[in-house]
């Protein structure tokens, strides 16, 4: 999986190339290998970007086996594995499966049709290259777009729309924006780490979906005064020393160091727009077969997050990793020329996968 140079992906024709290399994409390149297809996979980043984006010192919110893809046994020393667990065990899948991982290699476009596309993608360094296919599968997640509250300041450099680590924000003011669970988790661990913080959220509570392990914890942090927070309230402004708050009660501004808008993320609908791919309703579901994911665009198949739309809550990893399955089972049942030792192969691994369980 390490990175190749962009002109030699130019060297040989793909049966399948998957675009993102999350646990999705994997998973869906995994299942197209097993069915004998010469499979490929790109990604703008590293093997499952998001999830490297994820809090450091984040914990699931679901069992490891749920996150199991391959048939590969999920390991963990804990009831639920931590974002290092994770990653560890994907890399390890992507190595037993000898996956080809394009990492760091930006799809810019797709040409071409059914049978015959072209992914051309850039580099790191601004290289162009080409990577040919006769399908492909589109796994790219919504991770990377967060949902913008188009106010001024929200541009300025103290405006993060991700939460990593709360280290640096010792004994700062810190506003987190959101009522949902990454803005409780951000408001927990930057407070435990001694900043000073402030959730806003527009809602009149604490979203009442939030895990019941961190309710209560908000709620009480809250209640004590150790978290202020003001809800039914708008931010209407940032700037460099300040946030400004519509609130029930009128105009406030507070004194601020660092904001954490944690207000959610979409799809890059214009990526599929590009192609071809149709959307219906608000929710912008993308137009595809409910069977085989193949979307309205022959050729092109939809995996993961995406298939959901706008509605990111109902697809994770452990609903959308058998989304390959289906889509491995369509292009077998478009009698697509497999590569016999390459079937043989896949055999192989499940059978020694299998003998895992």
């Amino acid at each position: 999986m390490s990175e190749q140079p962009s002109e030699a992906f130019q060297d040989s024709v793909f049966d399948l190339l998957v675009v993102g290399a999350g646990p999705t994409g994997l998973a869906t390149a995994i299942e197209a290998q097993k069915a004998g297809f010469r499979v490929a996979l790109v990604d703008k980043g590293c093997v499952c970007n998001s999830l490297f984006h994820y809090p450091v010192h984040m914990t699931f919110f679901t069992t490891s086996e749920r996150l199991e893809i391959g048939g590969i046994p999920f390991p963990s020393t804990n009831a639920k594995p931590t974002r290092g667990e994770a990653l560890e065990y994907y890399r390890q899948v992507a190595a037993y499966y000898r996956l080809d991982v394009r990492q760091y290699h930006r799809v810019e476009k797709i040409s071409g049709s059914d049978g015959a596309f072209t992914a051309h993608t850039v580099d790191r360094f601004g290289r162009p290259g080409a990577i040919e296919a006769r399908k492909l599968a589109i796994s790219t997640g919504y991770y990377d777009l967060p949902n913008w509250m188009d106010i001024p300041g929200e541009t300025l450099s103290k405006v993060h729309h991700y939460y990593d680590d709360p280290h640096p924000f010792y004994d700062t003011d810190v506003v987190v924006i959101g009522g949902k669970n990454s803005a409780a988790i951000a408001a927990l661990e930057l407070w435990r780490s001694g900043a000073h913080v402030t959730l806003i959220y527009r809602g009149p509570e604490i979203q009442p979906h939030v895990k019941y392990w961190i309710k209560p914890d908000i709620e009480n942090r809250i209640k004590d005064g150790e978290i202020k927070a003001y809800f039914s309230t708008e931010v209407v402004e940032i700037t460099q020393d300040s946030v400004v708050v519509e609130t029930p009660a009128g105009r406030e501004t507070l004194p601020n160091d660092f904001v954490f808008a944690m207000t959610g993320y979409h799809p890059d609908f214009s990526f599929l727009e590009r192609m071809g791919v149709r959307f219906e309703g608000e929710d912008r579901l993308p137009v595809c077969n409910p069977e085989t994911l193949e979307s309205n665009v022959p050729g092109i198949y939809l995996a993961g997050v995406i298939v959901a739309g706008a509605r990111t809550s109902e697809i994770f990893i452990e609903n959308g990793r058998f989304h390959g399955r289906q889509i491995a089972a369509a292009l077998v049942s478009k009698a697509m020329p497999r590569d016999d030792a390459r079937e043989k192969g896949a055999r192989d691994a499940l059978t020694a996968a299998d003998s895992l369980d």
